[in-house]
């Protein structure tokens, strides 16, 4: 079996149009940037910020804990549900890509927020844990979400992946603003808002300072990082794409008569 000129022709072609799926090497500033900047918040958060006087340093873990939940619950999710809303309307590709990496970032921030939760609530509460209704609905955030990212595993076409996904991911936002109010409806033992509330914080300049500067650091690295997946979830795509590409140049080619 051999192969024409115009079929070699053709594919020669085809493969000069492809964009490259390869890393230009590139260094990531805005990624370095953000790491940086996570440092000087955990530097200034430990020894230049005053220990509060009832919590003592276990407050401290607050400027790693708030950040995370306003940034894991309603940025990440937020951002997810909104891509998803867009994604049904414009069917575009892009807000899927979007939507996935966000929801890869938010589930990895939320449980930042799980983890560090416990680890204050160990001192100030006696506890670990406790099936508090704010813990109780953000646990259950953490599961819609990671079965989000599960069934976007599970699914091979990419059709169908991103319709299921989206209305997985607007559902799972819309527990959001029932875990922001729990503080207000159910007895709970999970603090009042001090930042998000209707009045001024709750903080001395200090510690605002710290927790704002906390804030920005963490929302730099949030965005920094659904970049740099937002990217790697195009290059795989263009791997597929290749994959597909290939498969269908050898089938064609195999169709061929004998010469």
């Amino acid at each position: 079996m051999t192969m024409t000129a115009s079929t070699r022709a053709e594919r020669a072609s085809t493969e000069h149009a492809r964009p490259s799926t390869r890393s230009d090497g590139r260094t990531d500033w805005l990624l370095i940037a953000a790491v940086l900047a996570f440092i000087a918040t955990l530097v200034r958060a430990v020894a230049f910020t005053p220990i509060e006087a009832t919590q003592g340093a276990a407050q401290k873990i607050f400027y790693i804990h708030a950040p995370s939940a306003f940034i894991g619950l309603y940025v990440a999710f937020g951002l997810v549900a909104v891509s998803g809303l867009l994604y049904l309307w414009l069917r575009d590709e892009r807000l899927d890509r979007i939507a996935a990496s966000s929801a890869e970032v938010g589930v990895v921030y939320t449980t930042v927020v799980l983890v560090t939760g416990p680890i204050w609530g160990k001192p100030i509460w006696g506890t670990w844990w406790t099936w508090d209704a704010r813990l109780t609905l953000t646990l259950f955030l953490w599961f819609v979400y990671l079965g989000y990212l599960i069934l976007r595993g599970a699914i091979e076409d990419p059709g169908v992946r991103a319709r299921y996904s989206a209305v997985l991911g607007v559902l799972g936002a819309l527990l959001v603003p029932f875990i922001h109010l729990s503080v207000y409806l159910f007895r709970t033992l999970h603090p009042m808002p001090i930042i998000l509330k209707p009045s001024e914080p709750s903080l001395p300049p200090q510690m605002l300072a710290t927790f704002f500067m906390a804030f920005a650091s963490f929302m730099l690295l949030y965005v920094a990082l659904v970049r740099a997946r937002y990217r790697l979830a195009g290059i795989v795509e263009s791997l597929d794409d290749d994959v597909v590409s290939e498969t269908a140049s050898v089938g064609a080619l195999r169709a061929e008569p004998v010469r």
